[in-house]
């Protein structure tokens, strides 16, 4: 046993409780650690909700006092030009009383339209919501019968047009080969009354042009006619070798290449033929009017008209060709369109409306009403009206004044109370006049007072870097045990809707400006508070939200009644526990914890 050995040896059995515990903290730390690494990883648990159709309201809360003052003062809605005042100063006036009218045209057609848009929308899914009837089928049935004989003619229009194409080519090469020949004559010959045997006649047209107008312009236009001719040659041998090689029974894009480039050939030619017989008229031009040109060029310039005339019957064949080829394969494509199109919606009819279909008219169905509510309302803010009945004690507009909510329109006096609450900028913007109220007293239980919103300051007020806004909030009943200067609570309405589908407001999510939920295929039946196991992994979806409130939120589109989504995902581990006191207790000894659930919403 080596010397230190020995010495530790020694030294465990002078000290064995010391010994006995740093064994104790060894293994002990060697067990946590195990049981850390090794412990089996807890699966995670969903806290599911339901997809309903419930109706929902988006509130705005509150407090302040109630007011010791009966004097609000009324301010329109909308901005516009008055074009009729109702009541006058002092007149005593019922609530929701009109005291003046906007000029509301704008609103009045936005209220048309969207009426229109709804009953549109009624329409579609009226005819979505109908079962096919045998009309609708046979209609059907006959539009594709229709679209098969179209595709059928059309067809039958393109083979005659490669038929036609090709005749019309072997008459080309028929008629054109000599008008080829003459032109050449024309440019290329020596006329004993021109050029003669020295001079080409194209030169001797050219040459006579200088002379008169003492310029190369005649050798521009020769040299023109030289060039077209030749582009001509080249096109017609290229044409005739693909006419050569190619038959009625070829496939019928090498006919119609034929057909092309005989077409392109004969354009050729034409050119090169008006270029000719535009330089003999200018040739012409030089002569003095009392001499008359050598009978040549009557013989040339016949002769160019002649060629004209046969090579535009040839090339009015040969584009009509072309063009009818071109349009009957448009036909035969419009054609297989439509019998496809009418085959789906045959069998769109057959199989009943899609439920995709359906849900889509639905919720524009859904959509449209929310936008004719929206029309409505703001139509009705064209009517500037009393928030409860009083006395008008002022009143500040006059017919054909431009107002806006700004503006201060009367002055009203009343019995009833008010509260006025303090609302920062950021709810003050949320609310409307006329909003209703929900009031509570902390002097009084269970005491509960509906209202309306009467009046909202238009310039808030600054304390301390804060902006504030004062609401009066109108009682709508009276009760002997409320005081001036009580403390009210409120809650206002700021937005309802009816009948929409809406979800646990901490289901829905939000990435960037995208909201969305996590979608559960399928579900299992039992749900319990702490959460379930899911088989498969919940779908993000991407949803559309309305309004909400502290615990549900609407959907507008992206999901539908009654799927399951999931409303937080919950991950627990187990942590190890700290013994109570003694040496092992480390810095959480005196919580005295066995483990911890960590709770993460998505």
């Amino acid at each position: 046993m080596s010397t230190y050995l020995k010495h530790a040896v020694r030294y465990a059995r002078a000290h064995t409780v010391v010994s006995a515990i740093a064994t104790i903290i060894v293994l002990g730390g060697g067990y946590i650690a195990y049981s850390k690494i090794f412990a089996p990883s807890e699966p995670v648990k969903y806290v599911l909700g339901t997809v309903t159709k419930e109706d929902i309201a988006s509130t705005v809360t509150g407090s302040g006092q109630v007011s010791a003052s009966n004097q609000v003062d009324i301010k329109p809605k909308a901005s516009g030009e008055i074009v009729s005042i109702v009541v006058a100063e002092g007149q005593t006036v019922s609530a929701d009383a009109a005291i003046a009218y906007i000029d509301s045209t704008d609103a009045q057609k936005a209220v048309r339209d969207a009426k229109t848009a709804l009953d549109s929308a009624k329409l579609a899914l009226a005819k979505l919501q109908k079962p096919a009837d045998t009309l609708s089928i046979t209609q059907a049935q006959n539009a594709i019968a229709k679209a098969r004989e179209t595709e059928q003619n059309a067809k039958d229009d393109q083979a005659s047009a490669y038929d036609d194409g090709f005749t019309d080519v072997a008459n080309t090469f028929t008629d054109i080969p000599a008008v080829m020949t003459g032109l050449k004559n024309v440019v290329f010959g020596f006329e004993a009354g021109l050029g003669g045997t020295s001079q080409w006649n194209i030169d001797f047209y050219g040459g006579k042009i200088n002379s008169f107008h003492n310029d190369s312009s005649g050798t521009a236009l020769s040299t023109d006619i030289k060039s077209k001719y030749e582009s001509a040659k080249s096109a017609y041998d290229k044409a005739f070798a693909a006419y050569k090689a190619t038959s009625r029974q070829s496939d019928t894009s090498a006919v119609e290449t034929t057909i092309q480039q005989t077409s392109d050939a004969v354009t050729a030619l034409s050119e090169a033929l008006k270029a000719m017989h535009n330089i003999i008229r200018v040739y012409e031009d030089t002569l003095d009017s009392n001499v008359s040109p050598p009978a040549a060029v009557s013989a040339h310039l016949a002769s160019i008209n002649t060629y004209t005339a046969t090579t535009n019957t040839r090339l009015s064949a040969l584009r009509a060709a072309l063009q009818t080829i071109k349009d009957s394969r448009q036909a035969i494509l419009d054609a297989g369109r439509s019998i496809a199109e009418g085959e789906a919606q045959l069998q769109k009819l057959r199989d009943g409306t899609d439920t995709l279909d359906l849900q889509s008219a639905e919720l524009t169905v859904q959509q449209r009403q929310n936008t004719l509510m929206d029309a409505q309302n703001a139509l009705s803010d064209y009517s500037i009206r009393t928030p409860f009945a009083g006395t008008i004690a002022k009143l500040d507009i006059h017919k054909g004044d431009t107002v806006s909510p700004a503006t201060l329109a009367a002055i009203i006096v009343t019995k009833q109370q008010l509260a006025e609450l303090s609302l920062n900028e950021v709810d003050a913007a949320k609310v409307q006049v006329g909003e209703k109220t929900t009031l509570t007293f902390d002097a009084i239980d269970e005491l509960s007072i509906s209202g309306d919103v009467a009046s909202i300051d238009t310039i808030g007020t600054v304390s301390q870097g804060v902006v504030t806004y004062t609401v009066k909030v109108g009682f709508d009943a009276q009760d002997s045990r409320v005081k001036t200067g009580m403390t009210v609570n409120a809650s206002i309405v700021t937005a309802e809707k009816s009948e929409v589908l809406v979800v646990p407001s901490s289901a829905v999510k939000k990435q960037g400006s995208e909201s969305y939920v996590l979608v559960v295929d399928t579900a299992p039946q039992e749900r319990a508070p702490g959460g379930v196991e899911l088989d498969k992994a919940p779908v993000r979806t991407v949803v559309e939200t309305g309004i909400s409130n502290d615990t549900e939120t609407e959907i507008i589109s992206g999901l539908r009644e009654g799927q399951v989504v999931v409303i937080r995902t919950i991950t627990s581990g187990t942590e190890a526990a700290a013994s109570q006191g003694g040496i092992f207790a480390g810095p959480q000894q005196r919580g005295g914890t066995s483990g911890n659930v960590r709770v993460r919403v998505q």
